[in-house]
């Protein structure tokens, strides 16, 4: 793959955006492999995507690993390993441009929600249950496995706990690094981990841990909610383009 002006143009903000969302700014990231997937095929932005979120799991982990909820995790990782394989399944089953198509939809569907939510009044705190945690951890697995986009599910099903804030973000390090590893065999067999895609990883790996790095430090300086509506508007373009363009390549054959 060369790396040309449009390449970088598209992985550089993709990689930043996923490091600051590691970091502690969680809707961030649910651009990056959309971002990504306007100049190469989804599976492999994915695949190229996924060593970086490992090296970045190691940092958020590290930064947050006293502070997590023990039931959550138990709870949302029997779901989320279906899930990594119903989306495992489906990658193996659809062209790319099937893949895209479901990527924007994913992205188009997080975004308007987000964008519309406002300011809902706060109900009673839920708990954790093993029904809602299989559920909603099954979605995550699999949104995850599709377009690294678990983290709005995870977020619906936890944010109702209100869980104090330390506890909400190590909660999810923790979860996404046993998803993020669960997915390494899944891209394995589809045949992504090449030597050519791993060089790329390899590449953007410093970039990737220092915007890790960066979102931790700002994430306790700067409001995130400054950047999401940026981010949001951007995901319905990108999700309407992913779209237009799967659907294209889908009615023509």
């Amino acid at each position: 793959m060369a790396f040309d002006a449009a390449f970088l143009a598209a992985t550089i903000p993709a990689v930043i955006l996923m490091g600051l969302a590691k970091g502690g700014f969680g809707g961030l990231g649910l651009l990056a492999l959309p971002l990504m997937s306007l100049v190469m095929p989804p599976v492999q932005a994915a695949a190229i995507m996924l060593p970086l979120l490992i090296a970045q799991d190691v940092v958020s982990v590290w930064s947050f690993r006293r502070e997590f909820d023990a039931w959550n995790l138990a709870t949302l990782m029997p779901g989320a390993l279906v899930g990594i394989l119903a989306g495992y399944l489906l990658a193996t089953m659809v062209s790319d441009a099937a893949v895209s198509l479901v990527i924007g939809l994913i992205s188009l569907g997080f975004a308007i929600r987000r964008l519309t939510a406002g300011n809902k009044p706060k109900g009673p705190a839920t708990k954790a249950t093993v029904l809602g945690g299989t559920i909603w951890g099954a979605i995550s697995g699999f949104t995850s496995m599709i377009a690294h986009a678990g983290g709005p599910p995870f977020q619906i099903y936890t944010m109702p706990q209100r869980l104090p804030p330390p506890v909400f973000v190590g909660t999810g390090a923790l979860f996404f690094a046993a998803v993020n590893l669960a997915k390494l065999p899944a891209f394995i067999a589809l045949g992504e981990m090449s030597s050519a895609n791993l060089a790329i990883a390899a590449g953007l790996l410093p970039l990737a841990i220092l915007a890790t790095f960066a979102g931790i430090w700002l994430v306790r300086r700067i409001p995130p909610e400054r950047f999401y509506t940026i981010i949001y508007w951007l995901l319905v373009a990108i999700g309407l383009k992913l779209i237009v363009d799967g659907s294209r390549v889908i009615w023509s054959t």
